[in-house]
């Protein structure tokens, strides 16, 4: 089995025949997939996503993959594939765009459909689309694809068999097998072992659940749970989800037709997903059950559903404002249930739990996946993956989508089942398919690209420590004034601080040393205003750390006059 290593250098020239695959995310992390893959200099990306932030990146939107290693190269791209319409998939394809608009779109049609909305909020015009269906096959450039149904927390996902000179790749997508999905939609196991039987050269496999032993439970085996919500409760519910769970909306729908309920949406993400996925016939909405929520607040609280977004704890959703009480217009009453449909994304644990403890202090009774079973993974776990190795039987695998215990876990499963050559990668590292074998070649750069407002990739790691030192240990700032005559402090140290407990008492034991340092400073011949402004920033970050025991941000400013 390879494993990463921390010293890998810049990838040498791809031998001649051989097919470089590239990942710039989704390799490590949870979110933010994306994959390159090179064969006769030309390129092929599948999916395009995003990753969300967590706790230690304050003040960012977005997480990117880094086009860095592309960038020179975009007008190789022969096209950009679209596994599914979960915005860790396809969330960074405006960003993608701008830089080259005019890169073939390739996907479902819910897929692109989705994807269509989300360009024209970035204001971006439709590029070329190909809208394709399982079973067909379509090539770009040396590129021969397959399209493969499979089964996952969204309709119309898809995997996708990649054909070159150098050999048959399978990429899964994210997908599970549920075998009673709502949609009827099974995963092509017949396609899948059709593949193995013609020689699956690399096996791309989804890692998420491959901790998790069995088999991934059915979406149908939570419908009971929420009719027993419904059946239990007398007052308002609001069902929290992913704006893109359309199975959920889907049970959500059906359980308020058979209790007499009807529903509206909260979240601009969410009312223009279930419009689209309404109007494509992915969701089948019962006649007269959905309302404009304006009309559904005219109706008693015994006959009304809310779907909202913000299942993750995000700080501006439409479920977070609801447990501030300040949403414009829904207001928790005591007795209100709150359904948490959904899983936990790994680092949203703190903010998912101060939602639920914001609901519970107004009166709710707030269910959700820790006291009842309100969902289920969309993603395949143990014994799924097994089941595929053995029907797929590939000659080598890359373990895809998931943080390094998860890709770790995958990678024995695939061994287990006798499987020689399994490669453990990570974001950037270059994997090259040369004869038949899978090795990796080398490393790119391919870090972080963080969204900050209207600002793409200026925000560094650097900044975000910064943010945190502010957040945490809050700033000091110090004016003095030097008279550029005489080389003597004139005015000041005029000292204050936020975002701390340190008031003007405090500064009085350190004001002369700060002029006595920069005496000594000046009278050694330091008369330049950085060093003078490092000067008294040593001098002020000891004392408060030795009196004070904090380590907060110090600004010192030192004019000359």
């Amino acid at each position: 089995m390879s494993h990463p290593h921390p010293e890998l250098s810049t990838p040498a020239e791809l031998a001649k025949g051989g097919l470089r695959i590239t990942p710039l995310g989704g390799l490590g992390e949870v979110g933010r997939n994306m994959t390159v893959f090179e064969y006769d200099d030309r390129l092929l990306i599948v999916d395009c996503g995003v990753l969300f932030p967590e706790d230690h990146q304050p003040g960012i939107d977005l997480i990117l993959p880094d086009f860095d290693s592309i960038r020179d190269r975009l007008d190789r791209v022969e096209a950009l594939v679209l596994t599914h319409g979960h915005e860790d998939h396809i969330g960074a394809t405006p960003y993608l765009l701008r830089e080259r608009g005019d890169i073939p779109l390739v996907g479902s049609e819910l897929t692109l459909a989705l994807l269509g909305s989300k360009l024209r909020e970035h204001r971006l015009r439709e590029t070329v689309h190909h809208v394709v269906v399982a079973g067909e096959r379509i090539s770009f450039g040396p590129f021969d694809l397959e399209f493969v149904a499979v089964n996952h927390s969204i309709p119309d996902a898809l995997a996708v068999a990649i054909r070159t000179g150098a050999g048959l790749v399978l990429h899964t997508g994210d997908f599970k097998m549920d075998q009673l999905p709502l949609d009827g939609r099974i995963t092509d196991l017949n396609a899948f072992a059709r593949l193995g039987d013609e020689g699956v050269d690399l096996f791309l496999t989804d890692s998420t659940n491959a901790e998790t032993p069995g088999f991934t439970p059915t979406e149908k085996s939570i419908t009971p749970v929420i009719d027993q919500v419904f059946r239990d409760s007398h007052q308002r519910i609001i069902v929290a989800c992913f704006a893109s769970h359309v199975h959920r909306v889907q049970q959500v729908l059906d359980a308020a037709d058979r209790h007499g309920r009807k529903v509206g949406y909260v979240g601009r993400s969410m009312v223009r997903n279930m419009a689209i996925a309404s109007d494509l016939g992915y969701l089948h909405v019962p006649p007269g059950v959905v309302v404009d929520t304006k009309e559904l607040a005219a109706l008693p609280p015994e006959k009304q559903v809310l779907v909202s977004t913000g299942s993750q704890g995000e700080p501006m959703s439409a479920l977070s404002r609801i447990a501030q009480r300040s949403h414009n217009f829904v207001h928790i009453e005591e007795g209100d249930t709150v359904l948490l449909a959904s899983s936990l994304i790994p680092g949203n644990e703190n903010a998912v739990y101060r939602v639920i403890n914001g609901l519970a202090r107004w009166g709710a009774n707030v269910v959700h996946k820790g006291n009842a079973l309100v969902h289920v993974s969309g993603h395949a776990s143990a014994g799924e993956l097994l089941y595929c190795y053995n029907i797929v039987k590939p000659r080598n695998v890359l373990p895809v989508h998931g943080e390094i215990r998860h890709l770790l876990a995958n990678a024995a499963l695939a061994r287990a089942t006798g499987v020689e050559n399994v490669v453990i990668a990570e974001d950037g590292m270059v994997v090259d398919l040369v004869d038949g074998v899978a090795s990796i070649a080398g490393k790119v750069d391919c870090g972080y690209v963080f969204v900050d407002g209207s600002s793409v990739g200026d925000v560094t790691e650097s900044d975000l420590k910064d943010r945190r030192i502010l957040g945490e240990e809050g700033f000091i700032s110090i004016i003095v004034v030097v008279d550029s005559v005489t080389g003597k402090v004139s005015s000041g140290p005029e000292i204050h601080a936020r975002g701390n407990a340190l008031d003007e008492a405090s500064f009085e034991d350190i004001k002369q040393p700060i002029v006595d340092a920069l005496d000594r400073a000046i009278a050694e011949g330091n008369t330049d205003s950085y060093q003078l402004q490092q000067t008294v920033r040593r001098v002020v970050g000891r004392w408060v750390s030795n009196t004070h025991r904090r380590r907060p941000m110090i600004i010192p400013v030192v004019i000359e006059a």
